[in-house]
């Protein structure tokens, strides 16, 4: 894939021909792709595996409608973010998160993350609380529930067979862009509850992760994730994420989610000292912000509104 077509497959309009203001932002070393719309306060949203900025298309316009400044960036090594060899790790991953938001000018910033995401944006809340408004998470336990979850549950270690599957060298990034990343498409769909995606929205990220070094960037993470579970950086970061998350933290789960369960999800609110709303989407899979964009979009800004949200 050429520059300008890796570029098309990224800089893309909303649906319904809403335009987005699509910029590069420099932040820790690297230039990052963000897709933007409104103006107000800042909420930052980080998206996950198989995916890019796109996730949060429905959001986008929700959010910029309520009065926000909502703004989607592609992470490290995906979408229109730069490839760098290294930096994979969730401790400087965060770091570019909170990098963009000095970048973009705010004091801080209201971060919702899915999956990895969610992961990193749990991350960012403990290592720089100053930064972070309010923090709400998709799809993802807080980062010493998911190694606990990983190691202990026997079903949670199933679910995430993917991951484990990730260890391998060079293998997982063929099968992704393999048939022009028809893997991915069926990770999606599979990984959805009922409503399942349009195709010509899994289309946009097949074509994305078949631009060349995304996919092996995109494992990367999940590579240190295990790799370092015995390892003194990983026990490292462990000791780190018992630091508590000291904002108001929305949690956000599908019931039928088939990836991440809902029992390794829930309790999570263990590691917030500030009040922890816990909200689980009935008959929703992994992607729920897509699954039913209405009735996420609401919640979530309902939440952001709130001057008082609830333990």
């Amino acid at each position: 894939m050429t520059e300008p077509a890796a570029a098309s497959a990224v800089r893309i309009d909303l649906p319904h021909g809403v335009k987005v203001t699509h910029r590069d932002v420099a932040a820790n070393g690297a230039r990052f792709h963000i897709a933007e719309l409104g103006d107000g306060p800042l909420v930052m949203l980080l998206h996950g595996f198989p995916q890019f900025w796109w996730t949060w298309r429905h959001q986008l316009v929700a959010l910029a409608d309520a009065g926000y400044r909502a703004v989607a960036m592609d992470l490290r090594g995906v979408g229109g973010s730069d490839r760098t060899p290294r930096g994979y790790d969730p401790a400087n991953l965060a770091l570019d998160v909170t990098g963009v938001i000095r970048s973009l000018g705010e004091p801080d910033a209201a971060l919702v993350g899915h999956d990895l995401g969610g992961y990193l944006a749990w991350t960012a809340a403990a290592m720089r609380p100053k930064l972070v408004r309010r923090l709400a998470v998709v799809s993802m336990p807080h980062p010493r529930r998911w190694r606990s979850a990983m190691l202990r549950d026997p079903r949670q270690t199933a679910a995430s067979s993917y991951i484990w599957g990730f260890q391998r060298p060079w293998v997982p990034e063929r099968q992704l862009t393999a048939d022009d990343g028809a893997l991915v498409g069926r990770l999606i769909r599979e990984w959805s509850g009922p409503r399942l995606p349009d195709d010509e929205d899994v289309a946009a990220y097949q074509r994305a992760m078949c631009i060349p070094s995304t996919a092996h960037c995109a494992v990367e993470p999940y590579r240190w994730l295990v790799r370092s579970l015995a390892r003194p950086d990983g026990i490292q970061f462990n000791r780190r994420m018992k630091r508590p998350v000291r904002v108001p933290t929305l949690h956000l789960h599908g019931s039928l989610d088939p990836v991440t369960r809902t029992r390794s999800a829930a309790g999570s609110g263990e590691y917030v000292e500030a009040p922890y709303r816990w909200r689980l989407f009935d008959g929703l899979g992994h992607f729920p912000h897509e699954e039913d964009p209405a009735a996420f979009s609401a919640e979530l800004i309902n939440w952001l509104k709130d001057p008082e949200p609830d333990r």
